[in-house]
């Protein structure tokens, strides 16, 4: 179940990723709040049908699912939504670079919140992974500004949403609760795009909203949020940072070709999530070993 529950957050992060060169193409035509809310909107309209089933046959407490899925609803659009003003001015590299500090922040937010000291492995697994992150990135963080400030507000929204998300998974069904997480995250778009207008909805613009809608939304994101059901959230983030990996081997099939930093860069960053996993793997084994000779002691 262990592996289980890690395969599922790479699978999750290859859908991130490998739709990377698609969403990026699209937002040449459609706006960006425009895209999420659609993107969004499409997720409950394939979801709905299932969570309301769910819902029902598991006897799910209505009010406490709203209550707890509107607040992390929140707390993934204000990540959504800082990340998305951060890009008016700060560079791709850097809104890329500073989003995925998450990787730092979330055993920092996981260690005040739950009030437990987190294994040396996944903290020296998150350092590592945040230099393979700048290298592949190629993050230029000279001109540090306003945009630069957005993002990093990005990176501590989206770490205290794996936290409180990963809290609260086990008691609700991933179905309903990520159901009513995107409902949310649409509802608090809509203005913006109302505001900002929707742009141009071309074949390629509906394409990549409908698949990240389907794909990214509604499964990877499911799937998520069932892993985080078994694994810890400072563990899900830093598999989570494979995803710039799955971008940059999207890319290079787009026709896009990594440096050699870049490329070292993403091995380092699986190093890192590889250093984590085995250490803490080692770590369970020996506390194991150790609770087995007390009980024959």
């Amino acid at each position: 179940m262990r592996w289980r529950a890690q395969g599922g957050l790479v699978l999750a992060a290859l859908f991130f990723g490998v739709t990377f060169p698609l969403v990026h193409d699209s937002l040449q035509d459609i706006e960006p709040f425009a895209y999420v809310t659609l993107r969004f909107v499409t997720a409950v309209v394939v979801l709905s049908p299932f969570a309301l089933r769910i819902a029902r046959r598991d006897g799910t407490d209505i009010r406490a699912l709203l209550r707890v899925g509107l607040i992390a609803g929140v707390l993934l659009a204000g990540g959504y939504a800082t990340q998305t003003i951060g890009l008016k001015t700060a560079t791709p590299s850097a809104s890329a670079f500073i989003t995925g500090l998450y990787v730092v922040i979330t055993p920092v937010i996981e260690s005040v919140v739950r009030r437990v000291t987190l294994q040396w492995p996944v903290w020296a697994g998150a350092g590592v992974a945040t230099v393979g992150l700048f290298l592949l990135t190629g993050a230029d963080l000279s001109g540090f500004g306003a945009g630069e400030l957005w993002t990093l507000a990005c990176a501590v929204l989206f770490a205290i949403w794996i936290v409180y998300q990963g809290g609260q998974a086990n008691r609700f069904h991933p179905v309903p609760f990520i159901t009513v997480q995107m409902v949310v995250v649409a509802a608090v778009c809509a203005p913006a795009t109302a505001v900002q207008c929707v742009g141009h909805l071309t074949e390629l613009a509906w394409t990549s909203v409908l698949f990240t809608g389907i794909a990214c939304s509604a499964f990877a994101l499911s799937l998520q949020l069932w892993s985080q059901r078994r694994i810890s959230p400072s563990r899900a983030a830093l598999i989570l940072l494979s995803e710039p990996v799955f971008a940059g081997i999207a890319g290079y099939v787009n026709g896009e070709r990594l440096t050699a930093i870049e490329l070292f860069g993403a091995a380092v960053i699986l190093v890192g999530i590889t250093l984590a996993e085995v250490g803490s793997l080692r770590r369970s084994r020996a506390q194991r070993l150790q609770a087995e000779l007390g009980a024959v002691r």
